[in-house]
């Protein structure tokens, strides 16, 4: 593959290999993404016996919960930038062994700084690896990305259902917390060396669409520069969705478990209910792809107030819940975070494809990382009704505004819509 004065300089070309090896290592890689979201999962449902070993305050807990985020945030715009110019492949594998190790040193915590050191790392890892998969997906299936990330987040749908009721099902059968994050930390490392082995470098390497095509298609129509008018809009978009997203994910169980008294099983189902409603990013992908975005995500965040305004002031049983949480987890997470992360993609030139993916971790996870905080601050001020309206309700009408911003004519069109 020639290099262009666009391209990165350091990019190599990669032998082509064959459907059979790029479905093996396109799943795999889903496998990866599915894993890294039971490791983020399986905490929230233990907040509770954690806090009750430790004496943590609702605060301390809230931000033990989404915290972590923060190192997925922090490594964004960074892992953006090297992904542009470094092996994908090698950026993912020692993303996961981060990640992991992170993991494995959550059960050894002596008290909240330790702990909180050990679930950054965690974030660090994992937010490499994020924005590796979605550089991965975006550059090899260029044209077809949100479809493409769609099964990413099937796969990331799948492991927050599974996640809590893994972690549960652990440690209630060894009668303490530790054992799930031993078993999934070791599942990481097995999970980095299949990752070694298995993803082929004409995959994880490719600039623009397949390794083996020529891209002669013109991008003069979007910004130069990969912070302009539309990135700064979907970075907006991000930035609600993940105050949204994890400020209901935080402490959503100790919410059903402290107000509402479910026991500790039927909190778990309810948070592996949102992993199942993320599911729903394959059919919203292959939507994506052929219909304007921004419709799409007006849709999210008008499903995801309504949810989480019904959970938190009408829903009491655990019936109600169930289908709640589904629905969160299907507008707030397969309608939003799909559509996040590939219109910020689409609003940048292929070159700059690891640095639009890096943007949206940035944006998302850095309010993810207060979410849990300001969540914890506003149930002690207003109660936890108050809390659901105020951040979790009335928010995403910001994320609504934002869209308003957005340029279509400065964006890569979906497929469908370029040859309308």
């Amino acid at each position: 593959m020639t290099t262009g004065a666009s391209q990165p300089t350091t990019r190599k070309t990669a032998a082509p290999v064959g459907p059979v090896a790029i479905a093996l290592g396109f799943a795999v890689l889903c496998l990866s993404y599915g894993l890294n979201a039971m490791d983020r999962q399986v905490f929230y449902p233990l907040v509770p016996e954690i806090r009750e070993e430790f004496g943590f305050s609702l605060d301390q807990s809230g931000l033990l919960a989404t915290g972590f985020t923060l190192g997925l945030a922090l490594t964004g715009v960074p892992a953006g930038y090297l992904l542009d110019r470094m092996s994908r492949k090698t950026i993912v594998i020692a993303s996961v062994v981060v990640y992991s190790a992170g993991t494995l040193a959550i059960p050894l915590a002596a008290g909240f700084l330790d702990m909180a050191v050990y679930r950054l790392i965690s974030g660090v890892g994992e937010g490499v690896q994020a924005t590796a998969i979605y550089a991965i997906v975006g550059a090899y299936y260029f044209h077809r990305r949100a479809f493409a990330a769609g099964f990413i987040g099937v796969a990331f749908g799948l492991g927050v259902f599974l996640g809590p009721l893994i972690g549960q099902a652990l440690a209630g059968a060894t009668e303490t917390w530790r054992t799930p994050f031993y078993v999934f930390g070791v599942a990481g490392l097995v999970v980095a060396l299949i990752l070694l082995l298995t993803v082929p470098r004409a995959m994880s390497e490719a600039v623009a669409g397949r390794a083996t095509s020529i891209d002669d298609a013109s991008y003069d129509h979007i910004p130069a520069s990969p912070y302009n008018r539309n990135t700064l809009a979907f970075a907006i978009t991000s930035a609600v969705s993940g105050l949204v997203f994890y400020g209901f994910l935080g402490l959503y169980p100790t919410f059903l478990r402290e107000q509402l008294a479910l026991d500790p099983g039927q909190a778990a189902l309810a948070a592996s209910l949102v992993g199942f409603g993320a599911m729903m990013a394959l059919p919203v992908g292959w939507l994506a792809d052929r219909m304007d975005q921004r419709i799409l995500m007006a849709v999210g965040f008008v499903g995801t107030a309504l949810s989480a305004l019904l959970a938190y002031t009408v829903a009491t049983g655990a019936v109600a819940q169930y289908l709640l949480a589904f629905l969160m987890g299907t507008f707030a997470s397969g309608v939003l975070f799909t559509n996040c992360t590939t219109v910020l993609q689409r609003s940048v030139r292929p070159e700059h494809v690891g640095r639009g993916a890096g943007l949206f971790i940035l944006t998302y996870y850095v309010a993810a990382a207060v979410s849990g905080l300001i969540f914890a601050r506003l149930v002690a001020g207003i109660g936890w009704q108050g809390a659901g309206i105020v951040q979790l309700a009335l928010l995403p009408l910001l994320g609504l505004a934002a869209l308003a911003i957005v340029d279509p004519k400065q964006m890569l069109l979906p497929p469908a819509l370029r040859r309308a």
